[in-house]
């Protein structure tokens, strides 16, 4: 079941079930560790997500970071171009379960969702 139920505003948006995935995940490998999202080149609409945990010492000045009550999302500036209004959303159904992103700058998206065209 998906949690439509969105934690406040910001470049980086995060569903309530997001949160708590992403967190049990942090649990699991290191509490002082960051989310970094982003987008490389690459999947079957030409530019794919990223998103992976990562020290707090490999955060730049440059970063945006975004803080959801202590855990921390991070994002280079070149990404946020392309990841501005991002809503991240995690569902654990059976078929089509996992990590979703709903990108306002997307012009077309694959259909697995893993991949965009801006």
């Amino acid at each position: 079941m998906t949690s439509t139920t969105q934690l406040p505003q910001r470049g980086i948006q995060m569903t309530e079930a997001a949160l708590r995935q992403v967190q049990a995940l942090q649990q699991s490998q290191g509490k002082d560790l960051y989310l970094r999202v982003g987008v490389r080149q690459g999947g079957c609409s030409g530019m794919s997500y990223t998103m992976d945990f990562e020290p707090a010492s490999r955060v730049t000045p440059q970063d945006e970071v975004f803080d959801y009550d202590g855990f921390k999302v991070v994002c280079d500036p070149k990404s946020m171009l392309y990841l501005y209004g991002l809503v991240l959303d995690y569902s654990n159904a059976m078929i089509g379960g996992g990590f979703q992103f709903t990108n306002p700058n997307a012009a077309q998206t694959c259909g697995c969702g893993k991949s965009f065209t801006a």
